[in-house]
C-alpha cells in the first residue's frame, strides 16, 4: 500500500464508470448507414472511443471518406441521434456504486474529467450519478484542451484546492494515463473498460484493478 493518503479521486467516464459502448456504437452505426457506408461490430468501437467525440466518428468513417465536409456532417448527425439515445443500454460498471458509497463516507472528493462532449456528460452524471456528489464535471468544449492535456484535470485540481500527488486519476486508456502523468497525478488503469492492460501499461498506469473496490488493496485514503 501506499504511503500517500489520497483525498479526491478524478475518474474518466466512457470505460471507466459507465459502460457506453452500445449506445456509442449505435448511433454511429446508424450515421454510417444514412451515408451507406459499412457499419462495424459494437466491439470495434472499443478501440475508437478515448479521444472525443470527433476523432471517433473519424477512425468509425472509411479511410476515403474522411475529408473535413464528410466528417462534419457525420459528426453534427451522431451527436443529434446520440443526445437522444445516450441512456439505451448504458449503466454504471458493476461496482462502481459501492465504490462511490465507500469514497463519500470517507469524504474524499470525486471529479469526472472525459473527453466526451461536456452537454451530455453532465446529463449522464446527473441522471445515472445522481444520489452522489462530483465536485466538479468536465468534458469537451471549445475552451478545453482534451486530454491527455493536463488542463481540466489541473483545473480541477486547483478547484477542490487539493495537490494533484494526493489526487489518483482512473481510467481505462492510455490517453487517461498519460493526462494523469502530466498533472502529477497517481495513474490507475482499469481493466474493464475498452482498452486492454498492455496499453494502460505502455503509457504509465501504476497500478491496474480488476474491479473498482481493489482499489482499496493498492492506496489509502483520507479519513475525515
Amino acid at each position: 500500500m501506499t504511503q500517500i493518503k489520497y483525498e479526491a479521486v478524478i475518474f474518466d467516464l466512457d470505460g471507466t464508470l459507465i459502460n457506453s459502448v452500445e449506445d456509442l456504437g449505435t448511433s454511429v452505426n446508424r450515421v454510417l448507414e444514412s451515408f451507406g457506408f459499412p457499419t462495424h461490430d459494437l466491439d470495434e468501437y472499443n478501440r475508437f472511443i478515448g479521444d472525443g467525440a470527433e476523432m471517433m466518428v473519424k477512425r468509425a468513417l472509411p479511410e476515403g471518406k474522411r475529408d473535413e465536409s464528410t466528417l462534419r456532417k457525420c459528426l453534427d448527425l451522431f451527436l443529434k441521434d446520440y443526445f437522444k439515445n445516450y441512456n439505451v443500454h448504458t449503466k454504471p460498471y458493476d461496482g462502481i456504486p459501492q465504490l462511490l458509497d465507500y469514497l463519500a463516507d470517507k469524504s474524499v472528493k470525486t471529479a469526472v474529467l472525459t473527453n466526451k462532449p461536456n452537454e451530455v456528460t453532465r446529463k449522464i452524471v446527473s441522471e445515472i450519478f445522481q444520489k452522489w456528489h462530483f465536485e466538479e464535471v468536465l468534458g469537451q468544449t471549445d475552451n478545453l484542451p482534451r486530454k491527455p492535456d493536463p488542463t481540466g484535470a489541473m483545473m480541477i485540481s486547483k478547484k477542490i484546492n487539493i495537490d494533484t500527488e494526493k489526487i489518483i486519476y482512473l481510467g481505462d486508456s492510455g490517453v487517461d494515463m498519460e493526462t494523469a502523468k502530466s498533472a502529477g497525478m497517481l495513474p490507475v488503469g482499469v481493466l474493464w473498460g475498452f482498452r486492454d492492460r498492455s496499453e494502460l501499461k505502455e503509457h504509465g498506469a501504476r497500478y491496474l484493478i480488476n474491479n473498482p473496490m481493489q482499489i482499496l488493496d493498492i492506496v489509502d485514503f483520507v479519513s475525515l
